[in-house]
Order: structure tokens, then C-alpha cells, then sequence
């Protein structure tokens, strides 16, 4: 039988309607298949590394590509933020509350006081990473204005009269704790034991002008400010300066003895479990130790522990007698309840400065 015309019209109507309702339930199996695509994808984490004042540029360079593996590794976005300062400084920033999930100081002993004082950190925590949860190392070395108008070769140049040296307090940055130790070092060896070491630093500390907070305010004070004959410097920062600068403006000494400066990292056990980002803290320190990253520390000249990128930048360090703080302090504890306590060598001989 032939359709009328409102026979059509009605097929019509009906064909648009199924075919929307079609469309209609395809793009609701869509909206469905992006939400739960949306559900399954991690929601960005943040994470906060309080480190210590020369590793700026270290953390600067890592983060991006930690958040490149990361993001492979889990789907999930990651944003680091980096806080600087005297290492001592920043771990009394962790024991206030600062919310760091890890740390990356110059010191041992500094994570240790985030163990000891309220338990941010939990005991053990050099056993969880490679090298004592060290991934780098560096030493101690001499930055000089170009030209060497001092002629400073050595440690114990830097007591001639008119000779200006430059480091930060050892109350409160870890370079300028190491910078002293190197320092007692050669004096004990060049004159004779503890009691000339006392008196050749006590010296060295007289031609020291001004006492920075932190290493990188003593870099600028020495290479911006143009301040001092002499910087005593963590090797990494001598060289920041000595390539940011020009080798035009300064000169590298390497000293005949110097430290084996042992930097630590560790997870804020108590932060991560709050904030629930304990799996993305462990694998940024852990992540140090990968051949990517341990290639990264060696263009930022500190010494890599990974036997790749040692080989690689091996040629780039001077070759200097390090002694350790284990082996020629008895250890941090001892080192620290002498020197730098309230009332130890370091008060005694500065104060009279």
C-alpha cells in the first residue's frame, strides 16, 4: 500500500528520533569512557626539598627530569619546589614545620637533629640509600681573584697579614664546617697537632671580615660583592663561579689536604605520611642514584658516587688528600660536641676575634 505523505513525515520524525537518541547514547558511552579515563589518571603531587645553599642549580637541572621519569613511570604529574639556605638554618625550618618531604643538606648531623628533635626522621635512615644516603660528594677548595695577586697556594697562606678570606659561620652552614675541619686539618699536620690547629685557625679566623649565613651568600659576597683576597668554597660553587664569571675574573687553588665533604639526603618520614606522598619522595632520592641523574651532578661538579659518571668527570677534579670526618674527627658527634657547640673551640676563638 502506497504512504501518504503524513505517512512519510511520521517515519521522519521517528528516524531523527532514534537517530538521536543514538547519538544521545554514544556520546553518554564517551562521557563515560573520558570519566573513568579521568578517574584512573593520579591527581599532581607536590613535593618540597629543603636543601642547602650551593645546590640550586643541581636541583634546578634534576627536577625536570625526575618529573619526566615520573610522569613515564606512573602517569602522574609532579611539581618540585626547592628551598635554599644554610643547611643548619633549613633543618631548624624542618623542627618548626616547614612541610618538607625530603631533605638534601651538607651535613649528617643535620638530618640527625630532624630524628632526635621530634622525630620528622626515623633512625636508620643512612642505611636506606646507597654511600650513607650520600649520592654525591665534593671537597673543599680556593677560589682567587684572577692574576693570584696574594700568591695563595695554600692553607696557610690565608694567616699572612693583609690577606682578606672569605667563608660563612659554621653555626650555621655546613660548608663552613667543613671549610674549618680542612682547615684544623693542615694546621694539625703543619704544626704540630691540636694545639697549633687551634692556633693557625684562630688566625685564619682573624682575616675573616664578615660571616655569611650560608656558603652561596659567602660565593656572592666574594664574587659579586667583590668582597676578600680568598674564598674558601665548596669545590661545586668555586667552579659555578669561576665558568658564571669568566675564568678571566678568578683563579682555582687546590690546597695540599683537603675534606671529603659527604652531603646526606633523607625522606621527612613524619610529612610524607601525613600528606601521603612517601612513594614520590622515596623514588626522587632514590632517582639521584641513576646514571641520568648522577651525570647531572657531575656537569654541576660535585663527584659522582656512580661509577659511570665518575669515569666520565674524573679529570675535571683536582687530586687532593682528603681526609674523612670519621677517620680524622672520631665522627660528627665528636666533631660537632668540640668545635661548634655552644662554648667549643669554634665560640672561644672567635669571639676573642
Amino acid at each position: 500500500m502506497m504512504k501518504t505523505s503524513s505517512d512519510k513525515r511520521a517515519f521522519l520524525k521517528q528516524s531523527l528520533a532514534l537517530g538521536a537518541a543514538a547519538a544521545s547514547g554514544g556520546l553518554g558511552i564517551l562521557g563515560a569512557m573520558a570519566s573513568a579515563r579521568a578517574a584512573d589518571t593520579p591527581k599532581p603531587v607536590e613535593l618540597l626539598n629543603v636543601s642547602y645553599d650551593p645546590t640550586r642549580e643541581l636541583y634546578a637541572q634534576y627536577n625536570p627530569v625526575f618529573a619526566k621519569y615520573w610522569k613515564a613511570r606512573t602517569g602522574q604529574d609532579v611539581v618540585i619546589k626547592n628551598s635554599h639556605g644554610g643547611s643548619g638554618a633549613q633543618a631548624r625550618t624542618v623542627i618548626d614545620g616547614a612541610p618538607a618531604d625530603v631533605v638534601t643538606l651538607g651535613l649528617a648531623p643535620d638530618v640527625e637533629a630532624l630524628v632526635t628533635h621530634g622525630g620528622w626522621v626515623k633512625e636508620g635512615w643512612q642505611q636506606r640509600l646507597p654511600h650513607n644516603s650520600s649520592p654525591y660528594t665534593s671537597t673543599i677548595i680556593l677560589l682567587v681573584r684572577k692574576g693570584n695577586p696574594k700568591n695563595i697556594k695554600d692553607w696557610d697562606d690565608l694567616v699572612k697579614p693583609g690577606v682578606s678570606v672569605i667563608t660563612p659561620n659554621p653555626k650555621t652552614s655546613a660548608g663552613a664546617r667543613w671549610n674549618y675541619l680542612a682547615a684544623w686539618e693542615f694546621g694539625r699536620r703543619k704544626f704540630g697537632g691540636d694545639a697549633g690547629a687551634r692556633d693557625f685557625v684562630s688566625k685564619l679566623f682573624k682575616n675573616v671580615p664578615v660571616l655569611d649565613s650560608g656558603a652561596r651568600g659567602s660565593t656572592i659576597t666574594f664574587a659579586q660583592r667583590g668582597v676578600g683576597d680568598v674564598l674558601i668554597s665548596w669545590e661545586n660553587d668555586a667552579y659555578l663561579a669561576f665558568n658564571e664569571f669568566g675564568p678571566g675574573q678568578f683563579e682555582i687553588v687546590a690546597p695540599s689536604v683537603s675534606i671529603l665533604c659527604e652531603p646526606t639526603v633523607a625522606v621527612v618520614d613524619k610529612n610524607v605520611d601525613r600528606k601521603g606522598t612517601r612513594a614520590v619522595a622515596e623514588a626522587y632520592l632514590n632517582y639521584l642514584y641513576s646514571d641520568a641523574a648522577q651525570d647531572i651532578i657531575g656537569r654541576n661538579f660535585y663527584r659522582p658516587t656512580g661509577e659511570q659518571a665518575k669515569a666520565k668527570y674524573a679529570k675535571q677534579f683536582a687530586q687532593i688528600d682528603l681526609v674523612t670526618i670519621d677517620k680524622n674527627f672520631g665522627g660528627w658527634p665528636a666533631a660537632n660536641k668540640t668545635h661548634f657547640a655552644d662554648g667549643g673551640v669554634f665560640d672561644q676563638i672567635y669571639v676573642k676575634q
